[in-house]
């Protein structure tokens, strides 16, 4: 298990790096999770990260690559709701990477 230390407390993540705690998240946890992914956060990044969350709260999960693609484009419009719009923002896999930085579980499809 590792953690995260963030403004001196020590936010817990599994063996793959995701919270332990949903309630541990916040923008600086999004932003220490998203550079260990090599991920410099964008406005681009924050509009989806806030669509994983509301699809969380709707659905009470993690989306699969599909249902985020639709969802994305439901609400951003379709020139972002493409897997390669998705792809570059959160590669290599970005329902799973996205979700984690959002503080969500990993979707329960992934690899």
């Amino acid at each position: 298990m590792k953690n995260l230390l963030i403004e001196g407390k020590e936010i817990p993540l599994d063996k793959e790096g995701f919270l332990r705690h949903l309630e541990d998240w916040s923008p600086q946890v999004a932003e220490a999770l998203a550079a260990q992914e090599n991920i410099a956060l964008t406005e681009d990044h924050w509009d989806v990260i806030r669509l994983l969350q509301d699809f969380y709260r709707e659905f009470e999960l993690s989306p699969a690559m599909r249902p985020l693609v639709k969802y994305v484009g439901q609400h951003l419009g379709a020139e972002k709701g493409r897997s390669i719009f998705l792809m570059q923002l959160f590669p290599p896999s970005p329902a799973k990477i996205g979700s984690k930085i959002a503080g969500l579980p990993k979707p329960t499809n992934c690899l």
